[in-house]
């Protein structure tokens, strides 16, 4: 821990003096340049740091960057990115995050539930940063802002769309890891398939367990566990695996079956050659909790607490890109708007 703390300071010195790259438990994936401002006061400086995948997964982490993209042009924000590493200790997070902190980013911004420990830490030394996590809530730091999704309720609506679509009467969920967050996934979705079709079958499986979450960036696993559920009878899986999620695209394609994406519109990011196999995505809206996180910096009146984003919000919905749910958008909306109405509760957890 002396060596760490040396490195982590030494790595801060520099990352302040020159804006330059450091390896603070991972790697820098954009320098910290300054965008233009037409204002002479400083430029609000955030930090975020990525979870396994970074920068480029075409998933969750890439939602987080669009949010970051967004702030830098819209709001003129100074920005310093770091991603995370495969098979990373808490001890590289808490690394990571106490670089951006000693260099002065506030707020500093940790993507994904796997920050939560080390926010806890770090957040204590550094009672005048404020941080933001998505994914997770942080007991007892109150200057930690959980951004949080209804996951479920997102997932509900595309499991209503695979019921609606599924001509086999069977249809697969593939998690990352298992862990209460994508049971949450796995939960609407098989609520929202029920709905349609009480007797559908939901096929479920998990790419990875606690503590290495290696599920979330493992292609050929996606692949293989898809194959297995396809060959099972299953014609649309819905894949909330992060960069797996394009293994489970690939084996689609070769499966000539459907898929489902999730966080981000897949359609748009994936390989011209596998958007054909993407019926619709479960959009998570981490792009808009991370834009709102720092415009409400820029505002001068920052989020705190915890802040929800539900299909209420916005927060949540699907994608209609490639045009393969447009004959039924009319039947989902339906469902959407009994759920934002009460009428609908979508389960948290699976059922037992």
């Amino acid at each position: 821990m002396t060596k760490l703390a040396a490195v982590v300071a030494t790595a801060a010195l520099a990352l302040a003096a020159c804006g330059g790259s450091s390896s603070g438990g991972g790697t820098t994936t954009e320098s910290g340049s300054p965008a233009a401002t037409t204002s002479s006061a400083p430029a609000l400086k955030v930090g975020l740091a990525y979870d396994i995948g970074g920068r480029g997964d075409k998933s969750f982490n890439d939602a987080a960057a669009a949010g970051l993209d967004k702030a830098k042009a819209e709001l003129g924000v100074e920005i310093k990115e770091l991603s995370a590493t495969q098979g990373e200790t808490d001890a590289d997070k808490e690394a990571r995050l106490t670089l951006l902190a000693q260099a002065g980013y506030n707020p500093v911004i940790a993507v994904g539930f796997l920050y939560g420990t080390a926010l806890k830490s770090v957040s204590a030394k550094f009672p005048n940063t404020q941080f933001g996590v998505v994914d997770s809530v942080v007991e007892g730091a109150p200057n930690v802002t959980g951004l949080v999704f209804a996951e479920n309720e997102g997932s509900y609506l595309v499991g209503a769309a695979a019921a609606l679509k599924s001509k086999t009467g069977n249809v697969g969920y593939i998690g990352g890891c298992l862990i209460p967050l994508l049971q949450k996934f796995e939960a609407g979705f098989t609520a929202g398939a029920k709905a349609v079709k009480p007797d559908i079958k939901v096929q479920v499986k998990y790419l990875s367990n606690p503590p290495d979450c290696k599920g979330f960036n493992d292609p050929a696993a996606g692949t293989e566990t898809a194959n297995g559920m396809y060959d099972a009878g299953a014609d649309i899986i819905f894949a909330a695996a992060g960069g797996s999620g394009t293994g489970v695209f690939q084996s689609a394609k070769a499966k000539k079956t459907l898929a489902i994406g999730v966080d981000s519109d897949q359609y748009q990011t994936a390989a011209a050659d596998l958007q054909p196999v993407i019926m619709t995505s479960m959009l998570k809206r981490v792009d808009v909790a991370v834009f709102d996180f720092i415009k409400s910096f820029k505002d001068g009146a920052p989020l705190t607490g915890v802040q929800t984003f539900d299909l209420k919000k916005d927060g949540v919905g699907y994608s209609t890109s490639g045009g393969q749910v447009d004959d039924i958008a009319t039947k989902l909306d339906e469902y959407k708007a009994k759920i934002v109405s009460g009428e609908i509760t979508v389960p948290a957890e699976p059922t037992k």
